[in-house]
C-alpha cells in the first residue's frame, strides 16, 4: 500500500512509519493505520460517518480514497487529496471514490521529531564550499564543470536513496505522473527495473560513483584536464547504453535518465572547447585509480549495509506482527497466576472505576524504574477516564533510610492535599532529579506522614513474589516476561475492549 504524499504531508520518517505499519498483527487494516499514526505521535480517532455527514469534518482528515489511505484537505469547492500522488476532485467523485472511513488526527509536538538524522543540511555545507572555491579559484567554464557534477551527484543520490524506500521529491517533480497510460514518463519501469548487476551494484549506483569521482577531480583543474576529458569522452557509451535500454529493450523514456545523460553531454561540450590537455602522468593516473576504488568501495559497502538493513526490517516486521497478536499477548498474560491485592489505600490514579487496572511495583531509588512511570503517566495522558493506576513503592521502615521516608511522606502529602497532576509531576521531577529537598520543596510540606499503607503494601508485595521492580501488574496479572514493557502500547485498546479480560 503506497501513501507517500500523506506520509510527507504529515512530516514523518516513511521507513519508521512502514515498519511499524506492516509488523502491526493487523496489517493492513485501518486499525494498524490508526495505531501506527498514534505511535508516530499522530493522535487519532477513526469513525464510520456517512458522507451527508461529511461537509461537518475539519480542513483536514484522512479517508480510503481509491483504496488508499489519503490525507483530503478542503481546498474552496473542492478537495486536494494526497496518498500516493496528489490529486483534485470535487464533492461528488471524492464520495464516490470513498469509503465511509474517516479518520480525524491531531499532532503532536514530537510527532516530527521520531524522524531519522538529515544528512542533507550538511551536504548542502559542502556543495556550497565546493561552488564557492570554484567560482572564487578556476575559470568560468571550469566552475560550470563542477555545478554539473554537483547536480550529477545530487540526482544520483536522490536515485540511490529511492532504491531503498525513501521518497524523492525532487525525483517525483521530474519524472511528474508515472501511473496509468503516461507509462512512456515513466522512471520506475527504467531504475526499478535496472537489470544490471555488477558485485550487486545498479546502474544509477554507478552514476553516483561517476559523478562522485568527476567532483574531487574537478577541483584540481586545469591540472587534471586530461584525466577530466577523457572520462567525459568515456561517458559517451554509457549514454549510449542507457539511450538504447530506454528505445529499444524498456521502450519507455525516463525524464531523470535524459536530465543526466543532458549533464554529461554539457560535460563533454565543455572539456572538449574550453579544457586544454595537460601533461600526463604516471602519479596522476594512481591518484586517479585510488579515487575511483574508494569511492567505489564506499558505495558498494552502503548498498550492501543498505540491502541488509531492509531485508533484516522486513523479516523483523514480519516477526512483530507475530509478537504483536493480541490473542497470543493475552494468553501469554492469562499464564501468569493472577494476584490478589489488599485494598489498601496508597496512590490510585485515573479513573478508579476503570475495567482495566495496571499497578506499578517499582522503588524510586531504581534507575529502571523511571522508564516504566514515562509509560505509566502516557497511558494516564491519553486514557484518562478509561485506566486506573496504582503506583506501589516499596518501602521497609527498618530498611530505609530518613532519605527514602521523607521523600516517600512528601509523595503522600501531594497526594492527599494536591491534584493528581502536580502529584506526577513530582513523581516526573525526582525521577529526573534524584533531589529529596527539591521534592519535599513542591510539597512544602515536611511533617511525617502516616506510611503504614505502604508497609503493608510491601508485604503484599513480597508475599506475591514481586521483589524485582518494576513491575506491570495488569488486571492482576503480571506483565508477561516475553514482551518488553513498551509493548502495551500495542494491546491497550483491545485490552480495554476485552470484556473477557475484565
Amino acid at each position: 500500500m503506497i501513501f507517500d504524499k500523506l506520509i510527507n504531508h504529515l512530516k514523518l520518517d516513511k521507513q519508521e512509519f512502514t515498519f511499524q505499519f506492516n509488523s502491526h498483527p493487523n496489517y493492513p487494516s485501518a486499525l494498524a493505520f490508526s495505531d501506527t499514526l498514534n505511535f508516530m505521535g499522530v493522535k487519532n480517532d477513526a469513525y464510520e460517518l456517512d458522507k451527508e455527514y461529511w461537509d461537518e469534518l475539519p480542513e483536514e482528515f484522512i479517508a480510503i480514497v481509491d483504496n488508499s489511505f489519503s490525507l483530503v484537505k478542503k481546498s474552496g469547492a473542492g478537495y486536494s487529496v494526497y496518498s500516493e500522488k496528489a490529486k483534485t476532485l470535487n464533492k461528488e467523485e471524492l464520495h464516490k471514490k470513498s469509503t465511509d472511513f474517516v479518520l480525524l488526527f491531531e499532532k503532536t509536538e514530537n510527532a516530527e521529531n521520531r524522524a531519522a538524522f538529515d544528512f542533507k543540511p550538511l551536504l548542502y555545507v559542502v556543495f556550497a564550499i565546493i561552488l564557492g572555491y570554484s567560482f572564487f579559484t578556476q575559470t568560468l567554464f571550469e566552475a560550470l564543470f563542477n555545478v554539473l557534477s554537483l547536480a550529477g551527484v545530487y540526482i544520483s543520490m536522490e536515485i540511490f536513496n529511492q532504491k531503498f524506500g525513501n521518497t524523492s521529491t525532487v525525483i517525483g517533480s521530474i519524472c511528474g505522473d508515472t501511473s496509468g497510460k503516461q507509462a512512456t514518463n515513466s522512471c520506475d519501469k527504467i531504475i526499478k527495473q535496472d537489470k544490471t548487476s555488477i558485485l550487486g551494484l545498479k546502474f544509477s549506483d554507478f552514476s553516483l560513483i561517476y559523478f562522485t569521482g568527476l567532483v574531487v577531480l574537478g577541483l584540481f583543474l586545469p591540472a587534471t584536464a586530461y584525466i577530466v576529458k577523457g572520462f567525459t569522452f568515456v561517458s559517451v557509451l554509457a549514454v549510449a547504453y542507457s539511450l538504447y535500454i530506454q528505445a529499444f529493450v524498456e521502450k519507455a523514456f525516463c525524464r531523470v535518465c535524459l536530465l543526466i545523460i543532458s549533464i554529461l553531454a554539457g560535460q563533454l561540450v565543455l572539456s572538449i572547447l574550453f579544457f586544454e590537455n595537460t601533461v600526463f602522468t604516471i602519479g596522476m593516473l594512481l591518484l586517479t585509480s585510488v579515487l575511483w576504488i574508494l569511492i567505489f568501495c564506499t558505495v558498494l559497502y552502503f548498498t550492501n549495509i543498505l540491502t541488509q538493513k531492509e531485508a533484516l526490517q522486513k523479516s523483523n516486521a514480519k516477526n512483530l506482527r507475530f509478537k504483536r497478536n493480541y490473542e497470543l499477548f493475552k494468553s501469554q498474560l492469562l499464564e501468569n497466576e493472577k494476584i490478589e491485592f489488599q485494598d489498601t489505600e496508597t496512590f490510585s490514579l485515573g479513573n478508579k472505576d476503570a475495567k482495566l487496572r495496571l499497578s506499578i511495583v517499582s522503588n524510586p531509588y531504581c534507575g529502571f524504574c523511571k522508564d516504566g512511570h514515562k509509560i505509566m503517566e502516557g497511558l494516564l495522558e491519553k486514557y484518562p477516564d478509561d485506566i486506573s493506576v496504582q503506583i506501589r513503592f516499596n518501602y521497609s521502615p527498618e530498611r530505609a533510610d530518613e532519605k527514602y521516608t521523607r521523600l516517600l511522606s512528601a509523595f503522600n502529602f501531594m497526594y492527599h492535599n494536591k491534584p493528581q497532576k502536580e502529584f506526577l509531576n513530582a513523581v516526573e521531577q525526582w525521577f529526573e532529579t534524584r533531589d529529596e529537598e527539591k521534592i519535599v520543596s513542591l510539597a512544602r510540606s515536611s511533617d511525617a506522614q502516616d506510611l503504614t499503607p505502604f508497609i503493608e503494601m510491601t508485604m503484599d508485595n513480597n508475599n506475591a513474589g514481586l521483589n524485582f521492580t518494576p513491575i506491570f501488574i495488569l488486571n492482576g496479572h503480571q506483565f508477561p516476561d516475553k514482551y518488553d514493557r513498551e509493548d502495551i502500547w500495542f494491546f491497550v485498546d483491545e485490552l480495554m475492549e476485552d470484556e473477557d479480560f475484565q
